[in-house]
């Protein structure tokens, strides 16, 4: 798959002038997060159980080569053929080899986005194979000549309409309305139907390895998968090595989340465990049964500070909460994997300098790591590969002046107070008139799409400090009103009519317990800490009576 990603910004700018798609992408993102929500409602054990799979995961990753060898003993035992590919071309070559083996000229594909990784539809066609993608999705972006938009939904980016028109003018089978929804799948049935007969190889991916019994498990809402698997005579499953589990148990945890966060069900139509080629008593399955796991790169990831990355469980709940995502879908990512998950893995798996613009679509509003099942802090990931971009000189020398100067104003705060001061001011004063700017400089980013609003005039700090002066002046009103009058001087004691007298304290005289705090003196008797004049010392808090939090250090 030819990779854009360099091309972000571009690719971005084209997608927001499609309205239509835009519409529909809004639509999505107010709509998936809604199903996924409602599930882990009723489901009720969500953060439970993401640490339990958070755990598992981890361990696996540290154990990554005892698995994989359980994994491979288990596997030969079944019956299979185990195959570890380093990269891309040696995955496409391997497949390559089993198809040409079996002299195979067509292959039925089930949806995998590792085989999109590699790109291995457009090598196994260069060698004159017939490739055809049988789930649904898949099956409407290859005929448009399209790539995935969602690693879950490769063909949500399209309408209705447009995939109407594009079974009309791909399938000939005469006149015909395909006016609902359920006329297109039917006819995508019947397509499908005969190069599921006829493929001499199956293809398929796997959510999951197990390594304690050697079986595969894959997980689809169409049975697709299930044809792919059984009617051809060689099965190949393609999957990358860090998909590997210790237990089935493990793997039906990892399921539970899996499911609910992908698509708001309980539980996905289809869950297969394939253990192997067919035995004797089997009526049906493949002859010769082939495991190929690709490494790209992943065992770097491994040993890097990324390797939370790989607890990933292709959900694709990440790209369903992510702003960025919504705004311009999948194929501004340009590559195979878009979104949060996307932003760090293409980086990784491919380099920072190919894709540096994709950690920088984010807006740091963190849903992805709320919503994620496998616990992964991908903002904090996202921030890192930042901190690479910019610690290796990727980005613009006048970004990274930008930054540089942003960063020495924020160790000044007096000076980063006053000139954020003068600069709202000065926008204040400029766009009260209209509200907005539809031009400014330095900002053309923004307002290229959407105009700037003129700030109302003052900082956050400025309007704060403002409400912190506002609530002690009510304090200290309140506090005045309340006090209590003061007695007026006895006739003939002595004093002038007009001057008050107030009764002095006496050591020898009986302290007053204070009813509202029992066992406390009230202020200004004796034994207290008042100021010997019956009225109360200010409190170390300040106007808001609270007591100062105390700084934690960095150790605790």
């Amino acid at each position: 798959m030819k990779q854009t990603s360099h091309t972000f910004l571009d690719n971005a700018h084209t997608a927001l002038q499609d309205r239509d798609k835009a519409a529909r992408r809004d639509f999505m993102a107010l709509f998936t997060p809604l199903i996924r929500n409602a599930a882990m409602d009723d489901f009720g054990h969500f953060e439970e159980l993401r640490q339990h799979v958070k755990e598992v995961r981890q361990h696996t990753l540290d154990n990554l080569d005892h698995y994989l060898t359980r994994f491979e003993r288990e596997a030969l035992h079944n019956g299979n053929h185990v195959h570890f590919a380093t990269d891309a071309d040696q995955l496409n070559s391997i497949v390559l080899d089993i198809c040409q083996q079996h002299s195979a000229r067509r292959i039925a594909k089930g949806k995998s986005m590792v085989t999109e990784e590699t790109g291995l539809n457009d090598y196994l066609k260069r060698a004159g194979l017939r490739v055809m993608e049988t789930d649904l999705g898949e099956y409407i972006i290859q005929q448009a000549g399209e790539t995935p938009s969602h690693i879950v939904g490769p063909a949500l980016h399209k309408s209705a309409a447009e995939i109407r028109e594009l079974f009309l003018a791909k399938h000939d089978l005469g006149e015909r309305e395909l006016a609902e929804t359920s006329d297109m799948v039917g006819e995508a049935r019947k397509v499908l139907r005969e190069h599921f007969l006829k493929a001499e190889v199956g293809v398929i991916g796997a959510n999951a390895l197990i390594a304690e019994n050697g079986y595969s498990m894959l997980v689809t809402n169409e049975g697709n998968g299930d044809l792919c698997a059984n009617l051809p005579n060689v099965l190949i499953v393609c999957t990358t090595i860090d998909r590997v589990v210790p237990r089935a148990r493990d793997a039906t945890a990892m399921l539970r989340l899996l499911v609910r966060s992908a698509t708001g069900q309980p539980q996905t139509c289809y869950t297969s465990f394939y253990s192997g080629p067919r035995r004797e008593q089997d009526s049906d399955g493949p002859l010769e049964t082939h495991f190929v796991l690709l490494d790209n790169r992943r065992t770097e990831i491994l040993a890097s500070d990324y390797r939370e990355m790989l607890q990933c469980i292709r959900c694709g709940a990440c790209l369903n909460h992510c702003p960025i995502y919504a705004a311009t879908g999948g194929h501004a990512y340009g590559w195979v994997y878009p979104g949060p998950m996307g932003s760090i893995l293409t980086p990784l798996l491919t380099s920072l300098e190919q894709s540096n613009a994709l950690p920088n679509a984010c807006t740091s509003c963190g849903r992805c790591a709320e919503v994620c099942p496998a616990d992964i802090p991908l903002p904090d990931l996202l921030r890192d590969l930042r901190h690479d971009e910019n610690r290796q000189k990727l980005s613009s020398s006048r970004w990274r002046l930008g930054m540089r100067l942003h960063a020495w104003l924020a160790r000044h705060p007096g000076l980063y107070h006053a000139c954020t001061g003068i600069g709202i001011a000065a926008l204040h004063l400029l766009g009260q008139r209209k509200g907005s700017f539809t031009q400014l400089p330095m900002a053309s980013g923004w307002t290229s799409e959407r105009d700037f609003p003129a700030p109302q005039g003052k900082t956050f700090m400025h309007q704060y400090a403002a409400l912190q002066r506002a609530d002690k002046a009510r304090e200290d009103k309140s506090a005045a009103v309340a006090k209590p009058p003061r007695r007026r001087a006895r006739p003939g004691s002595g004093k002038a009519s007009g001057e008050r007298q107030e009764p002095g304290l006496r050591a020898d005289w009986p302290l007053k317990p204070d009813p509202r705090r029992p066992g406390k003196t009230r202020p200004g008797t004796a034994g207290g800490k008042g100021t010997g004049k019956g009225k109360p010392g200010a409190h170390p808090g300040g106007p808001r009576g609270k007591k100062p939090r105390s700084r934690q250090s960095d150790d605790r």
